[in-house]
C-alpha cells in the first residue's frame, strides 16, 4: 500500500526559508514521480515541483523557480523554500506516480499525502 507522508509546514516570515519533507512508501521499484502541489483559499490548485526519482530529473513552476529547490535524500523528496513570500502561503501537497519523467500536472498522480500547511508573514 502507497503512503505519502508530508512534514515540514508551518509559520515563517517573508524572505524565509522552509524545507518540506515527503516520506514515500510502498513503491516498488525506484521509477516513480514525486511531485509537490498547493492549494490555498480561492486559488485552483498549482504544481510546484516534481522529480523523477530514479532519474533525478526535475521540474518546477515558473511561480517557484529559483526560489525552490526539489532533491532527494534517502527515502524522502525534499522541497526546499526560499525566499519566501505571502503568495506562497497555501497547503502543501505531496503526490506520486509510477512513471519516466514527472510532470507538473496533478491528473497524473495517483497518490497523495493529507497536505502540510505552510504560511509566509508579511
Amino acid at each position: 500500500q502507497v503512503q505519502l507522508v508530508e512534514s515540514g509546514g508551518g509559520l515563517v516570515q517573508a524572505g524565509g526559508s522552509l524545507r518540506l519533507s515527503c516520506v514515500a512508501s510502498g513503491f516498488q521499484g525506484g521509477r516513480y514521480n514525486v511531485g509537490w502541489f498547493r492549494l490555498a483559499p480561492g486559488r485552483e490548485r498549482e504544481a510546484v515541483s516534481c522529480i523523477n526519482r530514479s532519474a533525478g530529473t526535475t521540474r518546477y513552476a515558473s511561480s517557484v523557480k529559483g526560489r525552490f529547490t526539489i532533491s532527494i535524500s534517502n527515502n524522502a523528496v525534499l522541497l526546499q523554500m526560499n525566499n519566501v513570500t505571502p503568495e506562497d502561503t497555501a497547503t502543501y501537497y505531496c503526490a506520486a506516480y509510477y512513471g519516466v519523467n514527472c510532470l507538473l500536472d496533478y491528473r497524473q498522480y495517483a497518490h497523495w499525502g493529507q497536505g502540510t500547511q505552510v504560511t509566509v508573514s508579511s
